[in-house]
């Protein structure tokens, strides 16, 4: 099984990496590959509703000079995947925003490949906000179906300068719990393959909140 972990911060090797390699290093204890990507400095684009990966549905988004195609590929050939992020502003990094709104489009394009597959999220933070990153990056593991393992309390780390959170010592056990149980979450889907039967996609007509 291989777990793709998502280093929402511009700094390679700040405490978002640092979480990371926390679970990182817990996952490969149960077994379980873990590649570590860093979405670097690139500038990133948001998306403009442009509806391309929608018409061609070929996995890939309009743009293809930043991380999203790249990663699209790896959502298909993972198992699970975990989203760090850094706090700004109470909320996500935003060039990781920009990244996961289309990354997700583009799943959404070609057939979810996300679907009932495991994810979960953390937030690194200096002080506040952390819970509402999470949330966010929670939304869309739980837009596309996908299985969200916990932990004992909230999936927060704590620290600003770069190391500061390996002195977190109650996040740090956050995270390496959230670890143990996305492990036995991805054995768990992995086992149940051949003895329970996946359920069919409910398909129902598009609507808004005015019709």
């Amino acid at each position: 099984m291989k777990v793709l972990a998502i280093n929402g911060s511009s700094r390679r090797n700040g405490n978002t990496k640092y979480g990371l390699n926390l679970m990182k290093e817990v996952l490969e204890k149960e077994g379980i590959d873990v590649e570590i990507y860093n979405i670097g400095t690139t500038p990133f684009h948001q998306c403009i509703d442009c509806q391309r990966c929608f018409r061609e549905k070929d996995g890939k988004c309009v743009f293809d000079d930043d991380p999203v195609n790249e990663l699209f590929l790896k959502f298909k050939e993972c198992d699970g995947v975990i989203f760090g992020s850094p706090v700004h502003f109470s909320g996500m990094a935003g060039g990781f925003k920009a990244i996961l709104d289309r990354l997700f489009y583009v799943n959404i394009a070609n057939g979810n490949v996300l679907r009932h597959k495991v994810g979960c999220s953390f937030g690194a933070v200096r002080r506040a906000g952390a819970i509402e990153a999470m949330d966010q990056m929670n939304k869309y593991l739980q837009y596309a179906e996908m299985i969200v393992p916990t932990s004992d309390y909230w999936n927060v780390i704590y620290g600003m300068a770069k190391g500061e959170a390996a002195k977190d010592v109650e996040g740090n056990r956050i995270l390496k719990n959230l670890a143990q149980n996305m492990a036995w979450s991805l054995k768990l889907v992995e086992n149940g393959k051949n003895s329970v039967a996946e359920p069919d996609e409910i398909k129902s007509e598009f609507t808004n909140m005015i019709r």
